[in-house]
This record gives C-alpha cells, structure tokens and sequence, in this order.
C-alpha cells in the first residue's frame, strides 16, 4: 500500500468520527436535527468510500456516490444552512417539518442522479450550490464577530475558503498526476472533517452569544 492510499484510509477514517462524533452532539446536546442528521449521513457515506476501497466492494461506491451527491446539492446547502439558521436566526423547525426537509432533498438527489438531462449541467449545479452555502458561511463568520468570536470566525472563513476550493477543483480542475484522486481525497475528507468540528464550537459560541443577548438573534432578520 502506498503512503497516499494509507492518508487516503486515514482521511477517510477522520471524516467518520468526525460526522458520527458532531452529528450525535448536535442530535443529543444541541436538539438540532438537520444538522445533526446531515453530518450522520456524511460519516454513512465516508464509511460506505472507506469499505469500498479496502474491499473494492461496488454497492459502497454507489451509496457513498449516492450520498455524497446529496451533502453537495441539498444536504450542505440547503439542509446544513437551515440548522446553522438556529443560531442566526432562531430557526428551529418542529421534528415534522424536519423530516419533510430531508424527504424533499433526498427525492430531489435521486432526480439528479437518474435522470439524463441534467447530467450536463451537474456540475455547474453542484458548484453554483456551494457557492451560496459560502456566502451563508460569510454571513456566518460576520455573526461570530459581531458577537467578539474573532478566532471562531476567523477559523470559519478559512475553512470556507478551503471547501469553496475543494468545489471548485471537484469537477473542474483536476489535480496533475493524480488519477486515481487520492490526493484530492486526502485534501477533501481532511478539509470537510476539520470544517464540521469548528463549526461544531463556532455554532455553540454563536448560542451562547444569542443567550447573553437574546435580542440580538433577530437584529438579522
């Protein structure tokens, strides 16, 4: 085994505690589901990547390809920004209407992944996607320094930018010499991971912000 498919089982490693640790803390600490359920579905699909590439096993491939689909078109920008919505702008939608947020996004993946006329403009999408997650991750990190968070918001926008650019290189700009994408993977898996866990605390000093002030959770909206 070479050392960048060792980094590669690493990284992915990493992505799961990371998805499984945070996502259970936002379930079981923070009452927060979307965000909770949507690093789950993540750790899910890094641990379906991880057994595809120790084994070479296909229906991994198709579930983590599967899912992976979904965290960059619906998951992450839609279903990630609505859970960080808790602490920018006291969002916290009752566990129905949580569950129709994940069954519309799931219904809208299968669309993207199975049907033909939009495989063109895939790419595109899923990059136009994560581009308006950012600018949330923007307005984010403006929320953390208003609150005095600096460091926190200061670590949010360097992981922004880091994922913004793992988007952008994903369809479009392939790295040299790296064919079989271990390298990318290496970078990705590592970057996603270390963006859940500062999210995580970023999240929480934003709370604790909001319950010092509570007015200020609705200067925003």
């Amino acid at each position: 085994m070479e050392i960048k498919e060792a980094l590669a089982l690493l990284s992915s490693v990493f992505l799961i505690v990371c998805g499984v640790v945070y996502g259970l803390k936002y379930v079981r600490v923070r009452k927060n589901y979307l965000l909770g359920f949507e690093w789950l579905i993540v750790a899910f699909s890094a641990s379906n990547l991880l057994f595809f590439l120790l084994t070479g096993f296909g229906p991994s491939y198709s579930v983590s390809f599967f899912l992976d689909a979904f965290s960059r078109a619906f998951g992450v920008p839609i279903v990630a920004v609505l859970g960080l919505m808790a602490v920018t702008h006291n969002y916290k939608p009752s566990v129905a209407k949580d569950i129709v947020i994940f069954a519309l996004t799931f219904a809208a993946t299968f669309v993207l992944v199975l049907a033909d006329f939009v495989k063109g403009p895939l790419p595109y999408f899923y990059l136009l996607m994560w581009c308006c997650y950012t600018v949330f991750l923007v307005y984010f990190s403006w929320r953390l320094l208003r609150a005095g968070e600096h460091l926190h918001a200061l670590l949010n926008t360097l992981a922004a930018a880091a994922a913004l650019g793992i988007a952008v290189v994903y369809d479009f700009f392939p790295i040299p010499g790296d064919d079989d994408k271990m390298v990318f993977m290496i970078y990705a898996l590592t970057v996603w991971g270390c963006q859940i866990v500062q999210q995580y605390y970023a999240y929480g000093a934003l709370e604790r912000a909001g319950a010092r002030a509570p007015g200020s959770l609705v200067l925003s909206r």
